[in-house]
């Protein structure tokens, strides 16, 4: 079971590589990473094992932040506010396209990896289309808007060694960009 002691900090060198492309079909032992990483997101987000375990909540993972270099992500959002659940587990994933239309979060993002809180708007395209494979070796197509394309966004930063800070305006931290949506 992976717990936070897993989880690589903000400075390890391992957040700024490009991660591999993962070769297919999956190797059990990359199926298995996958599942971990899922595990822990299910797990962080159920208050009783959160606390039994000192899991911080997370709705996302990479593989880089448990300090492996191959492009895999994993999504755990039980509800995007929308009555939508989504449950990803996602190999070598890739923006085909995205809107012009930004979105952001009013509170920031945070970040599994990143411990102290880092003010500031992370502009993100308010809808994106992905392709990725998933665990059955299967290729998947996902349209996503909103927090979900947010998610998933921080994610795909993730496996190109960007973190979410990144992406703040040093000069104007607080300042939406015009037209942006607030997610």
């Amino acid at each position: 079971m992976l717990t936070m002691k897993d989880i690589i900090r903000d400075g390890h060198p391992t957040l700024r590589e490009k991660a591999k492309d993962v070769e297919l079909p999956l190797s059990d032992e990359d199926r298995s990473t996958l599942k971990s990483m899922r595990e822990f997101l299910i797990n962080s987000q159920d208050e009783e094992t959160a606390n039994k375990y000192g899991l911080r909540s997370g709705v996302g993972l990479a593989a880089p932040q448990i300090n492996v270099s191959k492009k895999m992500i994993a999504v755990y959002l039980p509800d995007d506010g929308n009555g939508n659940s989504y449950d990803l587990t996602l190999v070598n994933p890739k923006i085909m396209s995205h809107s012009v239309q930004e979105a952001y979060l009013p509170t920031g993002e945070g970040c599994l990896s990143v411990d102290e809180n880092i003010p500031g708007l992370v502009h993100r395209k308010f809808r994106i289309t992905v392709k990725a494979t998933d665990m059955d070796g299967k290729e998947v197509k996902l349209r996503l808007k909103g927090y979900p394309a947010i998610v998933v966004q921080h994610e795909i930063d993730h496996v190109n060694g960007v973190m979410f800070y990144d992406h703040i305006d040093q000069n104007n931290p607080l300042q939406p960009h015009e037209d942006a949506v607030e997610v």
